[in-house]
């Protein structure tokens, strides 16, 4: 199953920090692809997240963020700037994906986002992320190349392609799921 996330999503950091075991408990792989939402918004028109086009909305999203992320015991808050500039955060995720940290990167990310309310826009929050997992944090570098860019960028038109509008979005098969609250759904699917 392919988990699309996006580092701005609210939801999408609820979903990486308990995708793994639920997924292993269904016995379903997942790759985890890191886009961006910013084009696919653009073309609908959107400057800037819904959540905050729609005050309403953006103020149920963050008591609904507050309330699943208690329950799970996360913490939660909403960084200021919402939403943060998650180009780079993006890139070097894309950039170790295939290395086996990817994972790790992406849910340490989320949580100096929106558990600890750090910029993650900011190259020195994402090295210092970096040399917190013990890596190299020539990873940045190597998420500016060409090859790297192309991959994020084909990772966003793919997810186009797919018909996705948001994240977290999932794709078992041929089925498209969207949302934190379709994860196990997308897993039975993929199980079965």
């Amino acid at each position: 199953m392919d988990f699309f996330y996006e580092f701005a999503s609210t939801y999408s950091y609820i979903t990486a920090m308990r995708i793994a075991p639920l997924a292993q408990a269904a016995g379903v792989t997942v790759r985890w692809r890191p886009f961006l939402l910013g084009p696919i918004f653009k073309q609908q028109g959107w400057e800037t997240s819904p959540f905050n086009l729609y005050p309403a909305k953006g103020r149920y999203m963050v008591r609904d963020c507050e309330r699943q992320c208690a329950a799970l015991g996360l913490a939660f808050r909403l960084p200021e700037p919402f939403p943060q500039n998650t180009l780079l955060a993006a890139r070097v995720a894309a950039a170790v994906m295939a290395e086996g940290w990817g994972e790790d990167f992406s849910r340490a990310v989320y949580r100096a986002q929106f558990a600890e309310g750090r910029q993650i826009g900011s190259p020195d929050v994402i090295r210092e992320i970096v040399r917190d997992l013990g890596r190299d944090d020539a990873v940045l570098a190597h998420a500016q190349s060409d090859a790297i860019k192309q991959k994020l960028r084909g990772a966003t038109e793919e997810a186009q392609r797919l018909g996705i509008f948001g994240a977290p979005s999932f794709v078992a098969g041929d089925e498209l799921f969207w949302g934190n609250d379709r994860l196990e759904q997308a897993l039975a699917h993929a199980k079965n």
